[in-house]
């Protein structure tokens, strides 16, 4: 396998927020503390059971890419500003292609810490 087009390593984490507003407004605020590098919205349709009832709502979905170094600040910052009781919360290891690897390094590496 050729070494250049090996990719590094990042996280995707998904939640939903209620709205666009609600999640605009969290993607800015996870992307301002450099939580994440990207983090793509897309309305969609849920179906769900909460509190022993079954729910349809409209949402919008975030697709949060990370790495795992800031993991766990991202699962406090997002309990801490998610407008539900109970945010969505499920990640997963992903590798990037090269380029775009190379891009979410030097995003985070800029983050002074």
């Amino acid at each position: 396998m050729n070494k250049k087009r090996i990719g590094n390593q990042l996280f995707l984490v998904l939640t939903t927020e209620a709205n666009q507003s609600l999640a605009e407004r969290l993607a800015q605020k996870l992307l301002q503390r450099k939580l994440a590098v990207c983090i793509t919205l897309q309305k969609v349709q849920s179906q769900y059971w909460w509190q022993d009832e079954l729910q349809k709502e409209e949402e919008v979905q975030l697709l949060i890419k990370t790495t795992e170094d800031q993991l766990e600040m991202l699962n406090y910052a997002i309990e801490e500003l998610h407008s539900y009781e109970t945010p969505e919360w499920i990640y997963w290891s992903a590798v990037a292609g090269a380029s775009y690897g190379e891009w979410v390094k030097g995003v985070m590496s800029s983050k002074g810490i």
